[in-house]
């Protein structure tokens, strides 16, 4: 049988100066004032790449270029899956306009950030990346 496809859902591990942006949720409830890799679905028609370049200046305000991908996926309940690239500013600051607040985390900081229980998986990959 095959399996149910999947809503792909693409997040950004923006890095600067040996950090990583991380973006605090205020929605829905159950992930409000949690940490997330920002980013969004991928809509029909769309490339993952694509998609993370529009999500970030809808909800950051910003351009980032990508570098490349974190490996694996993860879920996100039933019908959606993660994947995270790593990426560059090129134009902009982060403005939130659809999280609280943001902040840029170190890598001996990783672990001490609520992240998101799907964001989780790419944090080993995310901390080798950041040389550490």
């Amino acid at each position: 049988m095959t399996p149910p496809l999947r809503t792909a859902v693409v997040g950004a591990a923006i890095l600067r100066d040996g950090t990583v942006l991380a973006a605090r949720r205020t929605a829905p409830v159950e992930a409000a004032g949690r940490w997330e890799f920002p980013g969004g679905k991928v809509e029909p028609g769309e490339s993952p790449e694509d998609a993370l370049v529009r999500e970030i200046g809808e909800e950051l305000g910003c351009r980032i270029e990508l570098t490349g991908w974190l490996p694996g996926t993860a879920l996100i309940g039933a019908t959606h899956e993660l994947r995270v690239a790593c990426g560059v500013l090129t134009d902009g600051e982060p403005t939130p306009t659809e999280h609280d607040l943001v902040r840029w985390v170190t890598a001996d900081e990783l672990n001490d950030v609520d992240w998101l229980d799907p964001d989780r998986p790419f944090l080993t990959a995310l901390r080798e990346r950041m040389g550490t």
